[in-house]
C-alpha cells in the first residue's frame, strides 16, 4: 500500500488526514517538526509528502515551510510534495510549485480535491519509478550491445534500434541470409555493416551493390562479372561483386529491382555458391555472406509476378525490419547533434525550438534527410546556436507545429476544466510532469488558476 508522510504541528489535522487516507486504503505516518519528518523521510519508503508551511507558534510566514521543502528536494528530488497553506503565505507555495513542489492546497481542504491529488500524485510516481526502471534497463542494455559487440559508432537511443540491434548481433555469427526492410534512407546499409562486422567472416570484404541505382542490363553483369565481348563495350574481362565478396559479405540494396532472369542466376549462387560470368562458361565457386535489403513490399510483387517468391524465400530466412525514423523519436536529437559535431571542433548547439520542430517534423527522407538538414544548417546559420528557422524546414512543418501549439492548448484547457483546476491531475491526464506542465502554461499564456 502507499505511504503518505504528514509533517504538520497541529495533532488535529494529521489525525484528520491519517483517517481520510486510510478510508482509501493508503498508510499515513506523521511527523510534528521538519526535523522530525526529515527523519521519518530516511527511516521509511515514502510516496507523497504533505507538509504545513509554519510549524512555529505565532508565524505566519511560511519560511520554515520553504526551506523544509528545500530540505525534502535536497535529498528526495523525485519525491511529490503537497503544501498545506493559508492565504498569507500563499506566494511562498506558489513560488515553491514553480521550484517543483507538486500541489498546494488551502486550510480548510476540500477532501474529494485533496484524495484525487494524493491519488494521481501517486499514481504518477509509481509511473514516473516504472519510467526510470525502464530507462534504467535500456541503458544498461545499451552498455552491454556495445560492449559485447562492434556497433560500429552507430549514433542511437530509441528502443525500436535496440530491437533491431539487438536481434541483427544475434544472428550476425550465422551464415543464414538476411532481409533487412525499411524505408529508403532509414540506415538499412548500416545494419548490413554491423552484421558484417560481428559476423565469423568479419575480416572479408564488406560489397556493397545498389540494384536501384544501375540499369537493368548491367546488374547481372555487375553481379557475376562478365567475360570481353559479352556485352556491347565490354572490352576486357571484369570481376563481379560476388567474386569481389569471396570470403565475406555482399550487401544487395534495394533487392527489389533485380529483374527476373537476375533473380534466377541469384537464387542459384545462393543455393550452390557456383555461378557463370557473362559471356563464359567457366563455372566459378564463392563462398559469400547474401544481406539484402529492401523497401518494397516483395509479397506483392511476388503475387504480381515480378519477384520470384523461391529467391523471396532464400533471401527471406531473418527478416529485420528498420522503422522510419519518425517512429524512432528517441534517435533524432541525439542524431542531430552528432551531425552538427562531425568534424567541427566548434560545432553549432540546438536552441529548443529547433529541437521541439526535429522532433515534430515527420521526416520523410529518414536519417539521410537529417544529415543533410543539418549539415546545411551548420553551414548557412550565422549563431552559433541554431534556432527553428535556420533549420530550412518546409513551411508545411512550421504551419505544423504552430497547429501543434494550438492543440497543445485546447488539450491543456480541457485537462484543466476536467481536473478542476488541479495541477496534478491534469497533469497526469496530458501525460506530462507537473514542471512541463507548468512550462507549456506560461509559455502559452494559460492561467494557473485556469
Amino acid at each position: 500500500m502507499p505511504n503518505v508522510l504528514i509533517i504538520d504541528d497541529n495533532p488535529s489535522i494529521a489525525i484528520a488526514l491519517e483517517v481520510l487516507l486510510s478510508l482509501h486504503d493508503i498508510v499515513a505516518i506523521s511527523a510534528q517538526s521538519p526535523q522530525q519528518g526529515l527523519s521519518m523521510l530516511e527511516k521509511n519508503n515514502v510516496d507523497l509528502v504533505i507538509q504545513d508551511m509554519n510549524f512555529s507558534a505565532d508565524t505566519t510566514s511560511g519560511e520554515e515551510g520553504v526551506a523544509l521543502f528545500h530540505q525534502i528536494r535536497q535529498y528526495h528530488p523525485d519525491l511529490p510534495v503537497i503544501l498545506l497553506t493559508a492565504w498569507t503565505h500563499l506566494d511562498a507555495a506558489v513560488g515553491l510549485i514553480k521550484a517543483g513542489a507538486a500541489d498546494y492546497l488551502a486550510k480548510p481542504w476540500n477532501d474529494q480535491r485533496l484524495m484525487a491529488t494524493v491519488k494521481n500524485l501517486i499514481e504518477l510516481g509509481q509511473a514516473n519509478r516504472a519510467l526510470q526502471q525502464r530507462v534504467l534497463r535500456e541503458r544498461k542494455n545499451k552498455r552491454e550491445l556495445e560492449q559485447k559487440y562492434d556497433l560500429r559508432s552507430l549514433v542511437w537511443q530509441d528502443a525500436a534500434t535496440e530491437r533491431v540491434l539487438t536481434m541483427a548481433c544475434q544472428v550476425a555469427r550465422s551464415d543464414v541470409s538476411v532481409l533487412i526492410t525499411g524505408p529508403n534512407g532509414a540506415g538499412k546499409e548500416r545494419i548490413a555493416e554491423i552484421i558484417q562486422a560481428n559476423s565469423s567472416v568479419k575480416d572479408g570484404a564488406f560489397v556493397v551493390l545498389n540494384c536501384g541505382a544501375l540499369p537493368s542490363e548491367l546488374i547481372e553483369a555487375e553481379l557475376f562479372g562478365a567475360d570481353a565481348g559479352a556485352y556491347t563495350g565490354a572490352i576486357k574481362a571484369r570481376e563481379g561483386k560476388f567474386e569481389a565478396a569471396d570470403g565475406g559479405t555482399l550487401f544487395l540494396d534495394e533487392i527489389g529491382n533485380l529483374p527476373l532472369a537476375g533473380q534466377m542466376k541469384l537464387l542459384r549462387v545462393l543455393e550452390t555458391g557456383r555461378f557463370e560470368r557473362l559471356g563464359s562458361n567457366k563455372e566459378r565457386q564463392v563462398k559469400v555472406r547474401v544481406i539484402s535489403a529492401t523497401n518494397a513490399d516483395l509479397t506483392a510483387m511476388i503475387k504480381a509476378g515480378s519477384f520470384r517468391e523461391d529467391l523471396y524465400y532464400r533471401l527471406n530466412v531473418i527478416q529485420l525490419n528498420l522503422p522510419p525514423l519518425a517512429d524512432r523519436p528517441d534517435d533524432i536529437l541525439p542524431l542531430a547533434t552528432y551531425f552538427l559535431s562531425r568534424g567541427d571542433s566548434s560545432a553549432k548547439t540546438l536552441h529548443p525550438s529547433a529541437r521541439a520542430l526535429l522532433l515534430q517534423y515527420t521526416w520523410p527522407g529518414n536519417v539521410r534527410e537529417l544529415k543533410n538538414v543539418m549539415q546545411r544548417a551548420s553551414l548557412l546559420a550565422s549563431d552559433s546556436e541554431l534556432k527553428a528557422s535556420d533549420l530550412g524546414l518546409p513551411v508545411i512543418a512550421q504551419v505544423r507545429a504552430n497547429v501543434e501549439v494550438e492543440l497543445d492548448r485546447a488539450a491543456i484547457e480541457k485537462a484543466l476544466s476536467k481536473a478542476n483546476g488541479v495541477i496534478a491531475q491534469a497533469a497526469t491526464e496530458l501525460g506530462l510532469s507537473r514542471q512541463s506542465l507548468y512550462r507549456r502554461m506560461d509559455r502559452l499564456g494559460i492561467s494557473k488558476a485556469g
